[in-house]
């Protein structure tokens, strides 16, 4: 009896893999071999982009803060220490927007944490 392969099922798996490696550059679109190690990589920077992503932001967010309040007269450290002996839940990312976009609001906000 002959073997039997698969062909329907290898072909897809092929297909897949250079479906996602569409519009790369040279061997690395329409060679599967080095198509498929080019994606694996690619999926595993995607992965840890991910994380990267929240790590970034949430550095975005405390350099805007420490901005804003050193132009009242604290540092950052001092403003989260002590908006946290007032028991003020905010997190970093509301803080940051507040400084942003409504200054008025966080002058406030750093007043009545003085």
């Amino acid at each position: 009896m002959p073997r039997s392969v698969n062909a329907v099922a290898s072909r897809a798996r092929r297909k897949r893999v250079l479906k996602q490696a569409k519009g790369f550059y040279g061997k690395r679109k329409n060679v599967y071999t080095v198509a498929k190690n080019i994606v694996e990589k690619g999926q595993t920077y995607a992965y840890v982009g991910r994380k990267v992503k929240k790590r970034d932001y949430r550095q975005l967010w405390i350099v805007r803060i420490n901005a804003a309040v050193r132009e009242e007269g604290l540092t950052y450290s001092e403003f989260i220490h002590k908006l946290n002996e007032k028991g003020i839940e905010l997190n970093r990312k509301m803080l940051a927007d507040l400084a942003m976009n409504a200054p008025e609001s966080f002058k406030a906000l750093v007043a009545s944490v003085k």
